[in-house]
């Protein structure tokens, strides 16, 4: 197994970015787009019980009402981002 070393980190960082630039699209809002990029990285953290409160810790918010805004009410489609990604 290759040891892991800051170049290897810093590639994670360049694709996880164009993950998100891929995506970035699916969100008509700039907060919505930032908020998308630090849920899906707290999905790939190392959170033990993936809910709201314990991914908002993570990211540093005070709550997780903006992690619940952008999965309940904020618009954007699932199906798009999908979509996006199968591209």
């Amino acid at each position: 197994m290759k040891s892991m070393d800051v170049a290897m980190v810093r590639g994670w960082e360049a694709h996880f970015n164009q993950f998100i630039e891929g995506i970035s699209g699916c969100f008509g809002r700039c907060d919505l787009r930032r908020r998308a990029s630090a849920y899906i990285r707290g999905l790939l953290g190392p959170v033990q019980r993936k809910n709201s409160w314990q991914l908002a810790e993570y990211l540093g918010n005070a709550s997780p009402h903006g992690l619940q805004r952008l999965l309940g009410r904020a618009r954007w489609d699932a199906d798009d981002v999908r979509d996006a990604l199968m591209h």
